[in-house]
């Protein structure tokens, strides 16, 4: 029987107790999502060698087993302040908080302790791929003329894919995303200075494991190294200098609003980054261009970062 690569249904939800399905169902864990594509079985293959009379291939043993997905979610607000997004699950498995402010915003940051962890289950026709104690890493992009998007790495158990009959997804929670244009991207400034933006990305930079003791196996973050790249229109060095920035070490706040709707605001902050010493040009359409590069960094701590949905 052929198996339609398209025939694909993804479902995610935030774990009760670690490793444990949550009891995902079609109707409230589906996810809309782009680009999907899994490492079903990832691990070691630990050699036995054994001394043998005859040359030849030594057999192994698979260790060390676990399963990595990545896939892409539209980053689209709920549509109503205050209502988290379908796609919020997703953010809290990769290590960030998740507040909510009944009928005004839903805000995400970083955190350093208690990571929370996905069950993922994707089917592909009718075989079904399982992640349990997932984590994982996210970055956000936002290129001029294309959509918003979430790009997520997952790292889970490994659990044993089997033939079951796939669920019918219900999707009606995911909202069409605003293009990144000029008019709904009515904000962005580095350092409080308002540049022309062909695009921009903030990586949250998680390394991502898995950790298999006697007694315990599981996947965890171990580190975070976040990181935003953007290009943008080159100016006079007399109205806003990259370059003497870089050099000084001095701090700038990024501030990134797209949407205009209530309901269907998003917005990023990056209180306090360093700019990397810029490290070329670039001529588009005979315009000069910056490549910048900016480490956010924290200030109390647990604060590089905000995705404020309002």
């Amino acid at each position: 029987m052929t198996i339609r690569f398209k025939e694909r249904v993804l479902l995610a939800g935030v774990e009760a107790i670690y490793g444990t399905d949550p009891g995902l169902t079609a109707a409230a864990n589906a996810i809309l999502a782009q680009n999907i594509a899994i490492t079903p079985m990832d691990g070691t293959d630990l050699s036995r060698e054994l001394e043998l009379a005859t040359l030849g291939a030594q057999a192994t043993l698979p260790v060390e087993l676990s399963a990595q997905l990545t896939f892409e979610v539209e980053l689209a607000p709920s549509g109503t302040a205050g209502a988290p997004p379908a796609w919020g699950p997703l953010l809290r498995g990769c290590g960030i908080a998740q507040t909510v402010a009944a009928a005004v915003s839903v805000t995400y940051n970083p955190v350093t302790q208690g990571h929370e962890s996905l069950t993922l289950k994707l089917w592909i026709g009718s075989t079904l791929y399982a992640l349990s104690g997932a984590r994982g890493t996210v970055t956000m992009a936002l290129d001029a003329q294309t959509n918003p998007k979430l790009r997520f790495e997952f790292r889970g158990l490994f659990t044993l894919p089997v033939e079951q009959a796939p669920p019918v997804p219900t999707l009606t929670n995911f909202q069409a995303p605003d293009p990144v244009t000029s008019a709904r991207t009515p904000l962005f400034t580095i350092g409080g200075q308002a540049l022309v933006m062909r695009a921009f990305s903030l990586a949250l930079g998680n390394t991502v494991e898995g950790r298999f003791l006697v007694g315990a196996e599981q996947v965890i973050v171990t580190e975070r190294a976040e990181l935003v790249e953007t290009r943008v229109e080159a100016l006079p060095l007399t109205t806003w200098d990259p370059f003497q920035i870089a050099r000084d070490q001095t701090r700038v706040a990024v501030a990134l609003r797209h949407g205009t709707q209530a309901g269907r605001i998003a917005q990023i902050d990056v209180p306090s980054a360093q700019v990397q010493r810029p490290q070329g040009l670039e001529n588009q359409q005979g315009i000069k261009e910056w490549p910048l590069r900016l480490v956010p960094l924290p200030v109390a701590g647990d604060d590089q970062w905000t995705l404020t949905l309002t």
